[in-house]
């Protein structure tokens, strides 16, 4: 007699089956039928094949009572989330660098609901990633806390359990990332907000409650689709990255975890030469920084975040030399580059992530200053904008600071951590151009007796040029250099060359009196 023949072990095979699509057929037919993926498919496209280890697979809703133990292995197959440990990206990082934990919310079990048992596999898988510093990527689709799991009878709110807590408590000591997919409510959307980095498909509705919590509150009749969808939540900064589907989505999830993994080998970059000329000769014309970032970065190794949130600051992950580097830029095309209340907290938060997870930062300067005005002011500016100096000043990864054009004022200092001598390096292409103020202002403000003190308009206007021009060649990056204000001038061409060098000397580990701590906005 063989062992496949022995009762017990046909019988767990037939129950493990159970979990699986090949007999959960109905199941995954719908959600084929909505052009969406089975949670074992967006699982299997995820891990590198044969590492998955499961936990918890056989679990069940806490439903004995109401409902046919068959129909329960089958109808709620799991608890509704798929747990476990696997490796990811194991080609690129090797075995060890690539080890994470993965959460799978399965939305054809009872809407991706969390129930009682549910939130024991949730618990656990946090508590091991804790544990060994794993990294998590999470599928978050699902309706939130579920009322129907009647076995329970020793709880009254429920509130007793850890998964929000465990959850919580990765931020700052292991990469934590969420893909969402279709409906995400109430609790699934707090896992989901909980993350480091947010991903959301297009197909993607998420908010706080779903609308029987709303209407149950008495705050209105909706419809799912009502509730927070994609084009609200990009542009309030809700969603880091937009994909277009689930499997988009996995793939910029592997990506993006790729750059808390490590270096890569194999690596190429544009003609470095092709950045002497995207600087315009008129300092007054905008050109794409993103350009400059793409020919700058490896080849296909720029990955934006936040894009249509705080659009005057560029966040996201470049590499150098296969090298994984944070990036914030600032982009000259959106309010000539000043920073605004929303740029400067977006730009805060993502130091934030690179500093918890010890990403080195490069920032590329063009800025006239920090937004002002009574509308700036009404954005809450004050805080926010100073949110992103305190944050540069506490930042213990090394920070690289190219100058592409504008550095002035208040703003500058902002995109260089409180002070051109905190960072590693602070360089600037010769287009650089410096001042304690934007030059305009600063000739109307210094020289405002002198000008009008001239009554003929044309007289007035061609000595403010000539003050202007004056200022500007004081404030040129050749004139910043020789009073050591910034640490060279460099050739645009030789950017990344500079980069390298100046990350090679900084040391290889974080002083000692580092705290590793939660990233999250505290202010």
């Amino acid at each position: 007699m063989t062992d496949d023949t022995r009762p017990e072990l046909a019988a767990l095979k037939a129950r493990l089956a159970r979990t699986l699509d090949e007999v959960r057929k109905d199941a995954a037919a719908k959600r084929h039928a909505m052009g969406y993926r089975t949670a074992r498919e967006n699982l299997a496209d995820l891990v590198d094949p044969g590492s998955f280890t499961e936990y918890g697979q056989l679990a069940i809703a806490a439903q004995r009572n109401r409902r046919d133990f068959e129909d329960l292995q089958i109808n709620t197959a799991a608890d509704a989330v798929i747990t476990g440990i696997a490796t990811i990206n194991r080609d690129q990082f090797g075995e060890e660098k690539s080890r994470a934990a993965v959460v799978v919310y399965d939305y054809s079990v009872l809407a991706g609901t969390q129930g009682y048992f549910h939130h024991k596999k949730l618990d656990r898988i946090c508590e091991l990633a804790e544990e060994w510093q794993l990294p998590v990527i999470m599928y978050t689709e699902g309706g939130g806390g579920r009322p129907g799991d009647t076995d329970v009878t020793t709880q009254i709110a429920g509130l007793n359990l850890k998964s929000f807590h465990t959850w919580g408590k990765l931020s700052g000591l292991a990469p934590r990332i969420a893909i969402n997919n279709g409906y995400c409510f109430a609790g699934n959307a707090v896992l989901w907000g909980c993350a480091d980095i947010t991903i959301a498909t297009r197909a993607s509705w998420i908010g706080m409650a779903g609308p029987a919590m709303i209407e149950g509150g008495g705050l209105g009749v909706f419809k799912p689709t009502d509730i927070g969808p994609i084009d609200v939540q990009a542009k309030n900064g809700t969603v880091d990255i937009v994909a277009e589907n689930e499997a988009d989505a996995t793939a910029i999830a592997k990506k993006l975890l790729g750059y808390f993994q490590g270096p890569l080998e194999d690596w190429s970059c544009p003609d470095q030469t092709v950045l002497r000329d995207i600087v315009p000769e008129n300092r007054r014309r905008a050109y794409p920084v993103r350009r400059v970032i793409e020919t700058l970065a490896d080849t296909d190794s720029f990955i934006e975040l936040r894009r249509a949130y705080g659009r005057g600051m560029v966040t996201g992950f470049i590499r150098l030399a296969g090298k994984p580097i944070g990036l914030i830029a600032n982009d000259c095309m959106h309010l000539a580059g000043a920073v605004d209340a929303e740029s400067a907290e977006k730009g805060a938060r993502f130091l934030q992530l690179c500093d918890a997870y010890e990403v080195p930062i490069l920032s590329l300067m063009d800025t006239p200053g920090f937004m002002v005005g009574p509308e700036s002011d009404a954005q809450s500016a004050v805080r926010r904008m100073s949110s992103l100096v305190v944050t540069g000043a506490s930042v213990t990864v090394p920070l690289v600071v190219i100058a592409l054009r504008k550095g002035y004022g208040l703003g500058a200092l902002g995109m260089t951590g409180g002070s051109f001598v905190f960072p590693l390096y602070t360089a600037s292409w010769p287009t650089g151009e410096f001042g304690g103020m934007g030059l305009e202002g600063a000739v109307w403000l210094g020289y405002k007796k002198e000008l009008e003190a001239v009554e003929d308009q044309a007289e007035r206007q061609e000595l403010f040029d000539k003050l202007l021009a004056k200022l500007y060649e004081e404030g040129k990056a050749t004139e910043a250099a020789t009073y050591l204000e910034i640490d060279a001038v460099i050739d645009p061409a030789d950017t990344r060359e500079v980069i390298l060098k100046a990350l090679a000397t900084a040391p290889k580990a974080k002083p000692p009196h580092h705290k590793r701590r939660s990233f999250v906005d505290t202010w």
